[in-house]
């Protein structure tokens, strides 16, 4: 992967349950630091549903590999350029090179 197409930072959030006083609430933070990342933005749609129209853009990041990135589930988001993107896929690129990461958003936020 070259290093030049890594131009935007991202950054990771993990869920992480806090009690408020009443019950437990899901909280999202930051999760270790930013990384650089190749953005592309591969579809979007639009749908109606109960009188509302939503939009969203599915985008897929590229990251290099490191015992860090290897640690990200779909279970965590990332954040980029202030969008939040919930993660819907991880796949590997070469051995240890690379990791690309699908991540969809709501486009109307």
């Amino acid at each position: 992967m070259e290093a030049g197409k890594l131009d935007r930072r991202v950054q990771f959030r993990r869920s992480f349950p806090r009690d408020d006083g009443f019950q437990p609430v899901e909280t999202w933070d930051s999760h270790g630091t930013p990384v650089w990342a190749a953005k592309r933005d591969v579809s979007d749609r639009e749908r109606m549903a109960a009188q509302e129209v939503s939009a969203t853009i599915t985008t897929r990041f590229q990251v290099r590999w490191s015992s860090f990135t290897a640690g990200i589930t779909p279970k965590d988001r990332l954040t980029c350029e202030g969008v939040e993107y919930d993660i819907t896929g991880i796949k590997e690129i070469g051995r240890r090179d690379a990791l690309e990461i699908t991540a969809s958003a709501r486009a109307d936020q």
